[in-house]
């Protein structure tokens, strides 16, 4: 490696040195030396450290000769062993004036500058560069000239500027300066001692005109006055600054030491508490930058302004955030299916979508993914759902009630310019949560409202999308915060009011109501031994008969969850303890009777099935919130001109099966043994019971039909027979809705026997076995199939005679 060695010394020879060589002095084939980091210039003397081998042996040799070398700046500085295309084409010859050889094997010598030279071809490589030169002869100056004169005034002045603005450079400096009396050395020397890049320094020894070299150099000596300039400047301000802060430092400190004296924490020692706890902190970089802005920014600020109070409590807040705090999950899914078993009854397909859902979590340890939406009717445990899953990962819960929410600032937070502004919920949760990837539970996300004031929905968006939620926005922290960690669990009880984009950002899983079984074995394996426990009361001392339990929930319960369930139990079981309380005697198994005794009447009355000993009224099959139920269709024939009445506070689906299964009973009168002369000369009513309750849907439609073709026939309808299913105009019968709940009222109220659509037997698949045990299914595609098994050939005990007249043509 060749390098310069002397950057602090003043490179400078007695101007009475400064000999040119000429042509015949240089042997034919001039050994070259690659430089690098500097430009050797004509009449200047530089130390030069040689520690590459080749370059070794071209100085020793030399030495020994007549001490003339080549010296060549390196174009490329990171080569190693430098070739010929690393090289510039112009140099300088040198002579070798002292060389050392130090003790650690690399050899130092001191070189003094005598002719610029260019390249006219390189000769060898090896052992070291050797080439022919073509000598650069220097014009004469006419040392008379203005233009002359100028230019070595201005370049005096110009050094002179550099040395005043660059307290670096010694003083002696000055003095060499003001001895120089040649004007070619002038400029070499200062060429030589410019701060500027070794391509700048080679271009002015390549420039043959020493005039234009002069004026090269002055230009790029003023470029360093302005830089100084600017830098001497920048170093006044901040001495400026310096001193002032040195002022307020002062004040401050004496400040101090008053409160100090006073006993008082003053504002100083909590800001040093809060910086401390900010370097303690894990956090990303860019929060932590913004928080001690923010502190340096309260320091500045007067502890009586308004402003420190706001700014106090907004890094408070950011101190209390849980940014990269996590909590170590629990993958362990043979524990998890337990707890959500323990804590849930049925809800078979649910626990396994959860399941399904923390399986991925577990393979991929990432929780990019659809939000999951749990959606059903009241009390059927979606949140304690919620809750579940936080206790089987092992993480944090919060939960977040979104019902009534109006105001786009409940989930973004507000600006910090507002008074009394505050951070959204979504944050306020998260640091309630104290970890950055809990289970959080967006609770009610169905009943979330938008008035002039914003559209929180919209706000929502961002939250619940996994592309964009790493990086969420709020108002009032200012600083992106990443919620990709956090687990969202939605809740709604109906998704018709879910904003749409937002609906597609979820996946929805549906929990229906529950059946009277599930009830039953609910009530038995959580509500019984809990309202017990809530209520002072052991297991043993009281129990419950199964016709007790299923007293209560089917005449004094009407849901599809089980909060009601629960109260009414709970009002059971507050009985007994009022009796044990008051030492009196108490019934140690509750039986139905009691439950009437202690609740009263019974609430609801239970749908039976009535008989088929009249023509026209068939057994539905329904489905509500509160889960099935069975209705009567009912219809009736009276002369007159042929009108339909449709009574029963039905929708209008409901109003087209009825028209429907007209329509085809007239165009198939014929198959049915019908007069076609009934329908012109008799109105006919259909009726369904419990008419201040509204009804809807097509489930209806072969009910609707087989109660029309009773009706006309005055046939019977087969005994214990319920029927749901839909129809068209083709005689074809259609898959409905709600079969779990719709089966399970069905034997409730002693159906034996259901007919339903072929498509709708898988639903009869996912029922379990001792569900629907007992209760035979009659699958079928069309209407003829459905009339076939529903109508006896008997008439009813009292049947109608038609009085039909003639036609007239």
């Amino acid at each position: 490696m060749v390098q310069e060695d002397s950057d602090e010394m003043i490179q400078l020879i007695n101007p009475e040195q400064e000999t040119d060589l000429k042509p015949e002095d240089l042997p034919e084939e001039l050994s070259i030396l690659p430089i690098k980091n500097t430009v050797l210039f004509p009449g200047v003397v530089i130390p030069i450290t040689v520690t590459r081998q080749k370059s070794i042996r071209l100085i020793k040799k030399a030495y020994q000769g007549n001490r003339i070398i080549g010296v060549i700046a390196q174009k490329n500085k990171q080569a190693e062993e430098p070739g010929i295309e690393d090289l510039y084409r112009f140099g300088t010859v040198a002579r070798i004036i002292k060389m050392l050889v130090l003790p650690d094997g690399n050899t130092t010598i001191i070189i003094q500058g005598k002719n610029r030279f260019q390249i006219r071809e390189y000769v060898q490589d090896e052992p070291f560069m050797t080439a022919r030169i073509d000598l650069q002869p220097e014009l004469a100056l006419d040392l008379q000239s203005k233009e002359v004169a100028a230019l070595v005034q201005s370049l005096k002045d110009a050094a002179s500027k550099i040395l005043r603005l660059n307290p670096e450079i010694p003083q002696e400096a000055q003095v060499a300066l003001d001895n120089i009396q040649s004007t070619g050395f002038l400029i070499h020397f200062l060429s030589s001692n410019l701060n500027v890049d070794v391509a700048d320094k080679q271009k002015i020894l390549e420039t043959n005109n020493i005039i234009d070299r002069g004026t090269l150099l002055l230009q790029y000596m003023l470029k360093e006055i302005q830089m100084l300039e600017i830098k001497h400047e920048i170093q006044k301000k901040v001495h400026t600054d310096i001193d002032q802060q040195q002022r307020d430092y002062f004040l401050r400190q004496q400040i101090k030491v008053l409160q100090d004296e006073l006993g008082f924490d003053g504002p100083d020692k909590e800001i040093e508490k809060l910086r401390k706890r900010g370097a303690e902190k894990k956090w990303p970089k860019v929060a932590a930058d913004h928080f001690n802005k923010e502190l340096d920014k309260l320091q500045r600020v007067n502890p009586q302004a308004p402003e420190f109070p706001i700014t106090m409590n907004y890094v408070e807040f950011m101190l209390d955030l849980p940014w990269e705090e996590f909590t170590q999950d629990d993958f362990d899914l043979n524990r998890a299916r337990k707890i959500l078993d323990k804590d849930h009854f049925g809800l078979e397909k649910v626990k396994n979508r959860i399941l399904e859902y923390l399986a991925v979590l577990k393979l991929k340890q990432d929780m990019k993914g659809p939000i999951l939406c749990l959606y059903g009717p009241p009390g059927v445990g979606k949140t304690s759902l919620g809750k579940s899953i936080a206790k089987s990962l092992q993480r944090n819960y919060v939960r977040m009630s979104l019902g009534g929410v109006h105001d786009e600032a409940e989930i973004r937070g507000h600006r910090k310019t507002y008074i009394g502004a505050m951070p959204g919920k979504i944050l306020q949760n998260i640091k309630k949560a104290k970890s950055s990837n809990p289970v959080f539970i967006l609770d009610e996300i169905d009943k979330v409202r938008s008035d002039f004031r914003g559209d929180p929905s919209s706000a929502l968006l961002e939250v619940l999308d996994p592309e964009q939620n790493n990086a969420f926005g709020d108002n009032y922290l200012e600083v992106e915060y990443d919620l990709s960690k956090v687990l969202f669990i939605a809740t709604a009880n109906s998704l018709d009011t879910i904003h749409p984009a937002l609906r597609d950002r979820m996946e929805i899983i549906e929990l229906t109501g529950y059946t009277v079984e599930e009830k039953l074995q609910i009530a038995i394996k959580h509500l019984v031994p809990k309202q017990l426990a809530e209520h002072g009361l052991k297991v043993k001392e009281v129990k419950f008969a199964k016709e007790a339990l299923l007293k209560v929930i089917e005449s004094y319960t009407r849901e599809s969850g089980v909060r009601n369930l629960e109260r009414k139990i709970g009002s059971v079981v507050r009985s007994i303890a009022k009796a044990v309380a008051m030492d009196e005697a108490f019934e140690k198994e509750i039986t139905p009777a009691y439950v009437v005794k202690v609740l009263g009447a019974e609430i609801f009355d239970e749908e039976l099935y009535q008989g088929n000993e009249i023509a026209g009224v068939v057994t539905g099959l329904a489905w509500t919130q509160v889960g099935g139920d069975i209705l009567f269709i009912e219809s009736s024939l009276s002369r007159g001109k042929g009108q339909l009445t449709i009574s029963g506070q039905l929708g209008e689906v409901m109003k087209e099966s009825a028209v429907a299964a007209l329509s085809y009973l007239k165009s198939n009168a014929e198959a049915l043994g019908i007069d076609h002369r009934v329908f012109q000369q008799y109105d006919l009513h259909i009726h369904v019971p419990a008419g201040a309750v509204p009804k809807d849907g097509p489930s209806a439609g072969i009910t609707m039909l087989t109660s029309l073709a009773s009706i006309f026939t005055q046939r019977k309808v087969k005994n214990k027979l319920a029927m749901t299913g839909e129809i068209t105009l083709r005689g074809k019968v259609l898959p409905v809705g709600g079969i779990k709940e719709k089966v399970l009222a069905a034997k409730r109220s002693g159906i034996k026997e259901i007919i339903l659509s072929e498509k709708n037997k898988r639903d009869i698949d996912e029922i379990e076995k001792t569900y629907v045990k007992g209760l035979a299914f009659h699958y079928v595609t069309s209407v003829e199939e459905v009339l076939k098994i529903a109508l006896l050939k008997d008439k009813v005990a009292k049947p109608v005679e038609f009085v039909l007249q003639e036609v007239k043509s």
